[in-house]
């Protein structure tokens, strides 16, 4: 290149990075004044007793951003920006803390993150039950807990405490997981692999093949078992590329869970649940007569008023042998004439209902 082409070059280059300078000028201005604007709807919303934080409002900033959306920014990648917009501003606009099932870099802690941004104040938390007492006792504003996984089922400990909490479901996180074997040493080397009962189940038939003959030890969380791992390049663990990162580990294997399709299912725990959007879900908790067909007459209104059952799961009653309670989704929010007319008919048929929580159903994150 000769010394035209160079100069024709940089003046080339300097052109737009003048014209990035200029634009951060003006994005960082318009950014101060929505967020003022938010600061100032925080306001009205303390002073009136309304939780700060509104999933049915993220799910119009985020509908609207991708209709705007020409590219060549992806409509994931606008998504993500958006996210941090939105927890800068919470945080300023009251200091919320969100607990979680942890310890640090869990799957529920990057389910949390990626609902409530970098921003909030997190809490890690031993069990289920602590999530909920922290919220129940306002020391955390929110709580976020894992509810299902796709390949291995319910997570029972969350129904349970579902049962006899006054905290509503306001929001869900469906993030499809990722393992990673991690560690500091190389894949012929290891002897030990540490992991969570759940993640060990979801890679089954991938240890199995891959490592037949290295033990396998359970590990209380999959942040425990990466924690495990430094400085021993003996063993390895089953955790999120999130915990790699956390604990300087290497990724030695990617994406080794036995299904691809391997999704799990959490649920943000509030005080209040969101107004109605249109495009909505319900939990409910029924409880049924011991009669012959009690089941089936409770789940008639449902079917007569074109209300989509979309989940049902069963738990026993321990307060009572052999009864058992039964967890709904449905679509739809209780605040919709037919779910309140369906849920009239199933109380004067007797049944118990608790309604769990009605919130946006959103996309998959």
């Amino acid at each position: 290149m000769n010394n035209n082409q160079e100069n024709q070059t940089e003046q080339e280059l300097s052109l737009h990075r003048s014209e990035i300078n200029r634009l951060d000028r003006e994005i960082v201005q318009l950014l101060n004044e929505r967020i003022a604007h938010a600061l100032s709807i925080g306001e009205i919303k303390l002073k009136h007793g309304q939780e700060i934080y509104a999933p049915h409002r993220e799910k119009d900033v985020f509908d609207r951003v991708k209709q705007y959306n020409t590219g060549p920014v992806k409509n994931d990648s606008l998504c993500a920006i958006y996210r941090e917009v939105m927890s800068a501003a919470l945080s300023l606009q009251k200091t919320l803390t969100v607990a979680y099932l942890g310890p640090e870099a869990t799957f529920t802690h990057q389910a949390a993150l990626k609902r409530f941004g970098s921003s909030l104040t997190y809490l890690p938390q031993r069990t289920v039950a602590d999530i909920f007492t922290e919220v129940a006792k306002g020391k955390a504003d929110y709580g976020v807990a894992p509810v299902e996984n796709s390949t291995e089922g319910v997570v029972n400990n969350t129904l349970d405490m579902l049962v006899d909490t006054n905290l509503k479901i306001v929001a869900q996180i469906l993030m499809g997981i990722r393992q990673c074997l991690v560690g500091c040493g190389k894949r012929e080397e290891i002897e030990r692999i540490y992991s969570h009962p759940q993640a060990l189940a979801q890679c089954r038939f991938w240890l199995q093949r891959s490592f037949p003959h290295v033990e396998i030890t359970e590990t209380s969380s999959t942040t425990r078992a990466a924690k495990l791992c430094i400085g021993n390049p003996k063993c390895a663990a089953l955790a999120g590329a999130l915990a790699a990162e956390t604990y300087d580990l290497d990724i030695l294997e990617d994406n080794v869970q036995d299904s691809q399709a391997n999704f799990t299912r959490f649920l943000v725990l509030g005080r209040q649940c969101p107004p109605r959007t249109g495009k909505d879900r319900s939990s409910l908790m029924i409880n049924v007569p011991d009669k012959v067909g009690a089941l089936f007459e409770a789940l008639e209104p449902f079917t007569r008023y074109k209300i989509n059952m979309t989940r049902i799961e069963s738990r026993p009653n321990k307060r009572k042998a052999w009864e058992y309670y039964f967890f709904l989704d449905i679509q739809g929010h209780t605040d919709d004439p037919e779910v309140q007319q369906a849920l009239d008919d199933l109380r004067n048929r007797g049944a118990y209902v608790k309604i769990l929580g009605s919130y946006p159903d959103s996309e998959w994150v």
